[in-house]
């Protein structure tokens, strides 16, 4: 791993500010595939003054998506549709753009959110799965336990879903570990009562995040693709995960060869000990940083500029990711600019930014 912190350079990728675009789910799919709604929503990002925008949470497989409108990548119908999708986004911006990896686990087959929130369809189904037979929550279908020789083939979606986003020529891809999906299934002691290799201590938990991990590296080694993931910081449910838990599994990652870890929290269960309405990851982001020397992104309830040069100047973090400000208002990184941070505002639009 390559890390120039002054010219924020990863594996030969020049970030020219720390504020990334998080990966946001927009539930506008068709048929898997992005369409005019995704062109739209990243051409304007690629070009608010990122220095490297992320592709929202993409399923690995039919029953890994969420909702009947998620972004897939488990075939090449798939994968050429986001090699045209790139090819318009390098065309407007050449900064790196990353794509996140998921399966939903237990999440899966859900209302979009403004249909009806929280709630599994009654229509078009499929049956979920996850680490144990356990609901999501009351009013939830029981998802099926993955058996231990179905691993294997999990793992290969992952791999697949993988090298098609190699091929598409992405710059980074992200394996998402939160959430609730089923990646944090497997790492929470609140959703895996496995009684095999693959549950009880930290390190069973840990397993099979570490064995796609592993394979993905391997993957991606040799080809300058920045490699990272969304984990976990803690699950704010009695019996949860705790920060050591995650600084455990951001060490796992970091010995692996992966080049940063996004700090998340919470998901696991609809109704938590989460306080929404405070900086919640950043002091999770600190002690893993802090424990792991990795490459550290946080993301949560961070407002603006001020809010993220302040973590970063603390040694919080290096890197934040920036989501429903982005939504409320495309420029407001521009609307904050200052002359020691490089933003590039196109060129069309400088008449309109007086500093």
């Amino acid at each position: 791993m390559q890390i120039n912190k002054k010219k924020l350079t990863v594996k030969s990728k020049k970030l020219k500010n720390p504020y990334i675009l998080a990966p946001m789910c927009q539930y506008m799919a068709k048929n898997g595939k992005p369409t005019e709604w995704h062109y739209q929503h990243l051409g304007r990002a690629i070009i608010s003054g990122f220095s490297k925008i992320m592709i929202e949470s993409t399923a690995i497989s039919y029953d890994g998506r969420i909702t009947t409108k998620d972004l897939c990548l488990y075939n090449k119908s798939h994968m050429n549709s986001f090699k045209k999708l790139l090819k318009y986004l390098k065309a407007l911006n050449n900064i790196p753009v990353g794509i996140q990896l998921s399966h939903a686990g237990r999440k899966g087959s859900s209302q979009i959110p403004w249909v009806k929130g929280n709630t599994p369809l009654k229509k078009n189904k499929w049956q979920t799965i996850s680490a144990s037979r356990i609901q999501k929550d009351i009013g939830w279908p029981l998802p099926k336990k993955i058996e231990k020789t179905k691993l294997k083939l999990l793992e290969k979606n992952f791999l697949d879903s993988a090298k098609m986003a190699i091929k598409v020529g992405f710059d980074c891809i992200e394996i998402h570990m939160a959430h609730g999906y089923l990646l944090h299934q497997f790492f929470s002691p609140i959703s895996n009562k496995r009684n095999d290799n693959y549950g009880g201590s930290l390190e069973n938990r840990s397993r099979f995040l570490v064995e796609i991990s592993k394979k993905i590296y391997r993957a991606c080694k040799n080809k300058k693709i920045i490699l990272g993931a969304r984990i976990t910081g803690k699950d704010w449910v009695k019996g949860g995960i705790e920060v050591n838990d995650s600084i455990y599994l951001s060490n796992q990652l970091k010995k692996i060869g992966f080049d940063y870890v996004c700090v998340s929290s919470g998901g696991i269960k609809t109704k938590t000990n989460l306080n929404v309405n405070s900086k919640y990851n950043i002091n999770i982001a600190k002690k893993i940083k802090l424990n792991t020397s990795i490459l550290t992104r946080v993301a949560g309830n961070i407002e603006n500029i001020s809010e993220a040069n302040n973590i970063i100047k603390k040694n919080k973090a290096d890197l934040v990711a920036f989501a429903r400000p982005y939504l409320k208002n495309p420029n407001f990184l521009f609307n904050e600019r200052k002359k020691n941070i490089n933003l590039d505002i196109p060129k069309p639009y400088l008449r309109g930014f007086v500093f």
